[in-house]
């Protein structure tokens, strides 16, 4: 090779070299677990008002995601199959809400535990950001269930919507305590799983795409998300004062229906919110934080 001609191919090698290199992979596992590790550590040095204020935000978005999913499904006659799947498609506006604006759910911050299990934050700062968003996500819910009340959505289409709300907080409170418990892990399980995934994420629509499936599937599936019940179960306990919301749900179901148990102290809180706060507690701490700690962090204790 001539002189000139070897000149030619290091001055090419050399640009090549000085070219950046935009890297448009999803980020890897092990470097996913880091970032949820800064969020988590970010997160419990947030001030409590602010956190408050993300948390309704939170709840108020769930709320909406969930009234999308039933006023999109409410005149299906089945709530199995492809129906179903349509409803845990729309509800995934309330994820994607969340995420993209950073506000602060009770049941995705459960992920935060990698941080405390990692030793970069303590026990009291994971409890008081979890505590404070439960509160926050409550009052969000609680509002939107003001709103939807007083703009008389419930009324649409010969009240078959309000009849759908009234049937699912009934199944609702009627569950047994081990049922709940379950549907909770495994909803927080899908929940968390779908954080972790926007860890993975360089842009938004990676996120979008992150959250789609995940969610889509603990509403399909019919499993309990306890902010999500902090709006449908106390939609359902106004409504069931409603006589024409009633007689639609029993049109609808066939016979009479038993409104015994809907009610705000022991049909909700002691039936539902309770069992369901604890498997998303275990489903999102421990099966999806601890095994991920597990996994990829442990060792940043020794």
């Amino acid at each position: 090779m001539s002189d000139k001609a070897e000149e030619k191919n290091v001055t090419s090698t050399s640009q090549i070299s000085n070219t950046p290199f935009i890297d448009i992979d999803a980020y890897a596992p092990i470097k996913m677990a880091n970032r949820v590790g800064q969020v988590g550590i970010a997160k419990a040095n947030l001030g409590a008002l602010t956190t408050f204020a993300l948390s309704i935000l939170a709840g108020v978005f769930i709320a909406l995601g969930i009234q999308l999913s039933m006023m999109v499904t409410h005149t299906a006659t089945s709530n199995l199959g492809l129906n179903a799947l349509v409803g845990g498609v729309v509800f995934t506006m309330a994820l994607i809400l969340i995420v993209i604006t950073g506000a602060e759910l009770f049941t995705g911050n459960c992920l935060i535990a990698m941080s405390f299990f990692a030793g970069k934050i303590a026990g009291k700062d994971l409890t008081r950001n979890l505590v404070i968003a439960f509160f926050g996500n409550f009052v969000g819910a609680l509002t939107v269930v003001f709103w939807i009340y007083v703009s008389a959505q419930w009324t649409t289409n010969n009240y078959l919507l309000g009849a759908k709300i009234v049937i699912a907080a009934i199944d609702k409170v009627n569950m047994p305590f081990e049922v709940a418990f379950a549907r909770g892990v495994l909803c927080n399980t899908l929940v968390c799983l779908g954080i972790w995934l926007c860890f993975s994420a360089r842009n938004n629509l990676d996120k979008i795409l992150s959250l789609l499936w995940p969610i889509a599937c603990l509403i399909a599936c019919g499993f309990e998300h306890c902010v999500v019940n902090m709006w449908l179960i106390p939609m359902g306990i106004i409504l069931k004062g409603n006589r024409f919301v009633i007689e639609a749900a029993e049109r609808v179901q066939g016979e009479n229906l038993d409104i015994a148990n809907l009610t705000f102290a022991k049909g909700f809180l002691v039936n539902n919110l309770f069992p369901v706060v604890l498997g998303n507690l275990f489903g999102g701490i421990v099966l999806v934080a601890g095994v991920y700690w597990f996994i990829f962090l442990r060792q940043s204790r020794k």
